[in-house]
């Protein structure tokens, strides 16, 4: 169990979803897979392009909230600092050391 903040795109400068877990491979295979019906699977939010790994929920859930009442320049200004090409970020969480293994 790895609290994380994530953000969700559709595409480069696309529809952002901000979200909280305790199992990043778990929930972005959920957004991928539409397996919960909402606003990521309306709009086809799915490539992992941020993501912030705390060590309690508790900050990763005041995280969250924070990047939420950001305005949509800040948003898009944290992708860029640290993904400027707007890769998926999936490979780089399978890789990452301390993160869960793979499910299947």
């Amino acid at each position: 169990m790895q609290p994380a903040t994530y953000i969700l795109a559709s595409g480069r400068n696309g529809t952002l979803y901000i979200g909280v877990t305790s199992d990043l491979l778990k929930r972005t295979w959920e957004h991928r897979n539409h397996a919960v019906e909402g606003f990521t699977a309306r709009h086809h939010v799915d490539r992992l392009v941020h993501y912030e790994l705390h060590a309690t929920m508790e900050h990763a859930i005041l995280r969250e909230k924070r990047l939420k009442k950001w305005n949509r320049l800040w948003k898009l200004r944290l992708i860029e600092e640290t993904n400027p090409d707007w890769r998926d970020l999936l490979d780089e969480v399978l890789g990452s050391p301390g993160s869960p293994p793979p499910r299947g």
